[in-house]
């Protein structure tokens, strides 16, 4: 994916899981089904991953270098870290510390609703003015995949919006 379809996905899918969430009624927005995160608590955990994500694309490009390196290899495509990421997910792999979501009250749903959103789209605006090579060649730390490339870094952040979404529509299947 070039930028631009990056910053469409980024947008699109985190307004999809937007919408799925708020529309839900505020049983279904709150039921946990074996010991499942509710639809509210899938929502703050992916505020909690992108407002972080977000805070350091207000970083000057220079210092993802210092802090993290540069790339010394090319960037994986799309299908590639989701594959690296379910292989990781299938090992073991969770959320932990920051990222694990509290619990989540009906009255908390706008206010999570309207950060997230304009979490997203800070970040699609910060993203801008990235040219393609310096997302290839910016890393940044995952608490699970380690260093990733800002492309990298964003394909994950495209896919973890959507793998959380057909999680919250799993945990309410079983009713």
């Amino acid at each position: 994916m070039n930028k631009q379809e990056i910053i469409n996905k980024l947008l699109t899918n985190h307004q999809n899981f937007v919408e799925f969430a708020t529309n839900l009624s505020d049983d279904d927005f709150t039921i946990s089904n074996n010991g499942k995160w509710t639809a509210g608590q899938q929502l703050d955990h992916i505020y909690r991953g992108v407002k972080p994500l977000t805070q350091g694309f207000m970083l000057p490009k220079f210092v993802f270098g210092l802090l993290f390196g540069k790339a010394e290899k090319d960037s994986l495509n799309y299908d590639d870290l989701v594959k690296k990421y379910q292989t990781i997910l299938a090992n073991g792999g969770k959320a932990s510390g920051k990222f694990i979501p509290k619990t989540i009250e009906i009255s908390e749903m706008e206010k999570l609703k309207n950060n997230l959103l304009k979490s997203v789209e800070s970040l699609t605006k910060r993203l801008e003015k990235f040219s393609e090579n310096e997302l290839d060649k910016y890393r940044l730390p995952h608490p699970l995949l380690g260093k990733l490339t800002v492309r990298e870094m964003l394909y994950f952040t495209i896919y973890h919006v959507e793998h959380h979404h057909k999680a919250a529509l799993k945990n309410l299947e079983v009713n």
